[in-house]
């Protein structure tokens, strides 16, 4: 039996990252298809204080790493970042966290969730964490909320396939999360 703490992070990251990268695929797609270039979309910020799709990009998939080797007790991997990341770039990217992730031994969570745990997130001051806290208020959180985020910068027409995929078997692994609408249902008029 896998551990709780590997079952409430390794699965989600693999999801999210999966998601990710269909993102991009159908998002690159479009400005392929669309003749875009495609730093118009991967430098966009959808606010003037919010770093580039890219780079959000690019610190989902540090996020979903250092959190899984830290809960896994292994040294967190240094993979190095370009400049202006391509779409090839960062699929590769994703792919190459998945492979990481996917290394990990479930065993290896076995005392995750009481595994102390100290980082140093771009200060000189440490911040320590009980492993189960570091996965549930600061790990998960720095990979799925920036999910909504990456959405909002692919084209308009292909999000809805997208959303279904990002939100679809992470909270109800036989289909998509959101309610069934029929007409008699108050959800008819929001969906």
């Amino acid at each position: 039996m896998t551990s709780a703490t590997y079952n409430a992070s390794i699965p989600v990251f693999r999801q999210m990252l999966g998601s990710l990268n269909d993102v991009l695929a159908k998002t690159e797609a479009h400005v392929t298809a669309r003749k875009i270039e495609p730093d118009a979309l991967l430098q966009a910020r959808l606010f003037p204080d919010m770093f580039p799709l890219a780079r959000q990009v690019l610190i989902a998939c540090d996020f979903a790493k250092g959190v899984a080797a830290r809960l896994a007790g292994v040294e967190v991997p240094s993979f190095p970042d370009t400049d202006r990341p391509g779409f090839a770039d960062l699929t590769e990217r994703i792919d190459t966290v998945l492979a990481f992730i996917d290394s990990l031994p479930a065993d290896a969570f076995a005392d995750a969730a009481t595994r102390q745990i100290t980082i140093q997130p771009g200060t000189p001051r440490e911040k320590q964490f009980v492993g189960e806290h570091y996965l549930l208020h600061y790990g998960l959180p720095q990979v799925l909320l920036p999910r909504e985020r990456h959405l909002r910068h692919c084209p308009p027409q292909r999000r809805g396939a997208g959303q279904a995929r990002l939100h679809g078997q992470i909270l109800s692994p036989g289909g998509p999360c959101m309610p069934r609408a029929t007409a008699r249902s108050p959800a008819a008029a929001r969906w």
